[in-house]
């Protein structure tokens, strides 16, 4: 029987309450969802928890109007009594009011698509929604729903399983050095706030930002730095060391910090992290690295950051049904001390039944990287050989390959990903893949996504957005891949299909 069979769209990917993926089987089912069509978005039944509200949640928030009669208002969950503060304090406007009932807390204001567009964008920046199973819980507590969805929960001390699992990533952080988070999305925000803080003191505040990284975390540079204008810096080319010493030697006494992904999202480049750490520790900012593409399991960075940021939804919770996210103090930093503190003040916390999920899989990390690991030099080497493909991204190429094996735990360490571009449009080729196709990565279940058209549609669509990209060194229409744990011979086999049937 085949791994893969056609999943339609709308549906979870897995097919549970909680996932964190959707099926979007088409392009025209990808550009319908962008363009919020009536007949696509009728058909979503969930969608990534950050982008789309999830359905408990909107229930829940629908349910909790109605009860208090905030008829005409839109309202907002958020993840705790202090993000929903920092909700209200964004909004700035002063028909919007502080809500709370049933132990959870939010903002309603009146119905109106600008606020509603600046609430939501905030909250995903900063992965301060109100978690799904939370929800769900209150829900049947008010007889909404009958029952909670059965699933597997950790039947010990959870997040004494979870730093358990943790400290093989993180062997010289100790308990105290290592913070979940609601979402790694939350982890970032909290500690460029953290970092931003105590360097504003000293007179840092810009903020420089190295390749081109995951559309949230730019969102955050671009908007919360103290000054946009002028504090935020983006240095383009995650290789040129010339640029960054031009940066350090004009303005390296200003420079709160650099944030960078390692490897980077969805061009999957690694810089020299051994020297970028010398040169800005050698100016007094501060380094922080996210390998959540690679997994903190599959490259040792905290050595070299100040703080190292990640995604626990990839990869340790590789079932696609848990977010989560991780913050890790380097214990050696400068500012070890101060940064526990204030990451500490400032992250959400993870639920407790999303920590019972996580801690019932994150025992398994090291097999499931094992075997996508086994997997994707031959995906790599397979899509390598066909004419129609004109270039592959992945951990292992030329450009990046040394910088990488100085960071990798292990010879077969590489992550799940492997963008591609084809020499022609990718529709028919889309259209036709067997695969689940996504968004998500670093799960059992192998994902395809157009990547840039999900991400930044915005920049898709207009002349001037694709001239950043090409700027950038993004194809447009650039696949990227996660290679699951499915037996490596199908996941080839989808991919011959598609290019004899897209016949490109």
């Amino acid at each position: 029987m085949a791994a893969f069979t056609h999943i339609p769209l709308g549906w979870r990917i897995p097919d549970r309450v909680h996932a964190v993926s959707v099926s979007l089987p088409t392009m025209r089912a990808v550009r319908g969802y962008e363009e919020k069509e009536p007949a696509t978005v009728r058909q979503m039944a969930s969608g990534y928890p950050r982008f789309v509200v999830h359905p408990l949640v909107r229930q829940l928030a629908v349910h909790l109007a109605a009860q208090h009669r905030l008829g005409g208002h839109t309202l907002w969950l958020a993840s705790s009594a202090r993000l929903a503060d920092e909700l209200l304090a964004h909004l700035g406007a002063a028909s919007a009011v502080r809500f709370a009932a049933e132990g959870v807390h939010g903002v309603a204001h009146p119905e109106s698509p600008e606020l509603a567009g600046r609430a939501k964008t905030f909250l995903q920046h900063v992965g301060g929604f109100l978690a799904s199973r939370e929800a769900e819980e209150i829900l049947v507590k008010l007889g909404v729903l009958p029952s909670l969805a059965p699933e597997t929960l950790f039947a010990g001390d959870a997040e004494a399983e979870v730093q358990r699992v943790l400290q093989r990533a993180f062997p010289t952080a100790g308990v105290k050095d290592r913070l979940l988070a609601s979402c790694g999305m939350n982890a970032i925000y909290a500690a460029f706030r953290a970092v931003a803080e105590l360097q504003a003191a000293r007179g840092r505040t810009i903020w420089v930002q190295l390749g081109w990284l995951y559309l949230d975390t730019i969102a955050i540079l671009k908007k919360f730095t103290a000054a946009p204008a002028t504090d935020y810096v983006h240095v383009c080319d995650v290789f040129d060391r010339a640029a960054l010493e031009r940066l350090f030697a004009e303005k390296g006494d200003r420079i709160a910090g650099v944030i960078t992904e390692v490897p980077t999202n969805p061009l999957i480049q690694t810089p020299d992290i051994p020297w970028l750490a010398e040169l800005v520790r050698r100016h007094d900012a501060r380094l922080i690295l996210d390998p959540s593409i690679a997994s903190p399991f599959s490259v040792d960075l905290l050595p070299h950051a100040d703080v190292v940021v990640a995604s626990l939804t990839k990869y340790t919770a590789s079932e696609g049904d848990v977010i989560a996210g991780a913050a890790v103090v380097n214990p050696a930093g400068p500012d070890a001390a101060l940064l526990r503190r204030l990451l500490a003040a400032r992250l959400e916390p993870l639920y407790p039944r999303e920590l019972a999920r996580l801690a019932a899989q994150i025992g398994r990390t090291d097999e499931m990287l094992a075997r996508v690991q086994a997997s994707v030099p031959r995906v790599v080497a397979f899509l390598e050989a066909r004419p129609e493909v004109r270039v592959v991204h992945w951990a292992r190429s030329a450009t990046s390959a040394k910088n990488f094996a100085q960071l990798a735990r292990t010879p077969d360490a590489v992550g799940s990903m492997v963008s591609f571009a084809l020499r022609g449009p990718i529709d028919r080729f889309y259209d036709a893949v067997r695969l689940p196709k996504g968004p998500s990565f670093g799960m059992n279940t192998t994902l395809l996504c157009p990547f840039i058209q999900l991400a930044h549609y915005d920049l898709v669509t207009t002349a001037e957005g694709r001239a950043e990209l090409a700027a950038n060194g993004l194809d447009p229409e650039l696949l990227r891949l996660s290679v699951g744990t499915e037996p490596v011979e199908e996941i080839l086999g989808a991919l011959q299909e598609a290019f004899d049937t897209a016949a490109i």
